[in-house]
């Protein structure tokens, strides 16, 4: 035969009882593990040690590298070696750098999509949005660690082009202003393209579809526009020259593909707009989706 248990209110009477009759008094339950507040600063070091420790960011960014610099010292001294002196008198031997980041850039755009995208593809988000339950944080943390890494390898190997470019040409000495454009800001330029294509990757959620899509993005424009030979469509074939991405980059070397359009530092400004808006639209759609 069981023994009758105590009534719940009899227990819940005994915890008070306990301070009448002396005893000590009843506390709660204290961690051994240091409890701290996260903030922004932990997500940064939570998504640079994930860059760092995947495999495709060494072989985006490395294939980035050898296009840049390749290609851009390969037309330097191809143009040194059969280039007349009085042909490259006028020239900015900065601009020579820009046919190795027209293909380098698809390394960035790549990596900036793996870099939120690819967690979806694996499930890891999930892992990740438990850690940080904060979506935006996750977001902004992700976007400080990539443009980070993107504007400082952008800016190293664009130097190092640059420097051997004016050392190899016998071509005129660049202006302050034009060193600037020329590395600075083209560094700026890529790594915003590169943000740009993070931030679709967040909203595709599909790695090779956020891909196709910046990939079309950056070459579209230009190809619909060289098979455009209505004169009905001239404004809009102009607009898709002056606007397209290869268009822009030329625009920093001062070598704009047209005589009208954006010029000075509009790309830039253009960038951080579409940018702005594409993020607008990202933490929007995080609240409102299941992870």
């Amino acid at each position: 035969m069981s023994t009758p248990q105590p009534s719940m209110p009899q227990a819940q009477a005994a915890v008070p009882n306990r301070q009448a009759a002396g005893g000590p008094p009843y506390t709660g339950y204290t961690s051994p593990i240091p409890v701290v507040r996260t903030h922004l600063g932990h997500a940064i070091a939570s998504e640079w040690t994930k860059i760092r420790s995947v495999r495709s960011t060494i072989w985006t960014l490395g294939v980035f590298v050898v296009l840049n610099v390749g290609i851009g010292l390969a037309v330097a001294a191809l143009l040194a070696a059969n280039a007349s002196q009085d042909s490259l008198r006028d020239e900015n031997p900065l601009s020579f750098g820009f046919f190795g980041l027209l293909l380098g850039n698809m390394c960035v755009i790549t990596l900036g999509v793996l870099t939120t995208a690819s967690e979806y593809g694996t499930g890891m988000i999930r892992t990740t949005m438990v850690a940080c339950p904060s979506r935006g944080r996750v977001l902004a943390a992700k976007s400080v660690v990539f443009f980070a890494v993107a504007f400082v390898t952008t800016l190293v190997s664009v130097v190092v082009v640059a420097l051997i470019d004016v050392a190899l040409l016998d071509a005129r000495t660049p202006t302050g202003q034009e060193w600037l454009k020329g590395t600075f800001g083209i560094s700026l330029y890529i790594a915003l393209l590169g943000l740009l294509s993070l931030v679709i990757g967040s909203i595709i959620r599909h790695s090779a579809g956020a891909i196709t899509i910046m990939i079309g993005v950056v070459l579209a424009p230009l190809v619909i526009a060289l098979f455009m030979f209505s004169q009905s469509l001239e404004g809009v074939r102009q607009a898709l020259f002056e606007y397209s991405i290869p268009n822009q980059l030329s625009v920093f070397y001062s070598n704009s593909l047209t005589e009208t359009g954006p010029s000075g530092w509009d790309p830039l400004w253009i960038i951080v707009g579409v940018t702005a808006a594409a993020y607008a639209g990202a933490f929007a759609l995080l609240e409102k989706r299941d992870v």
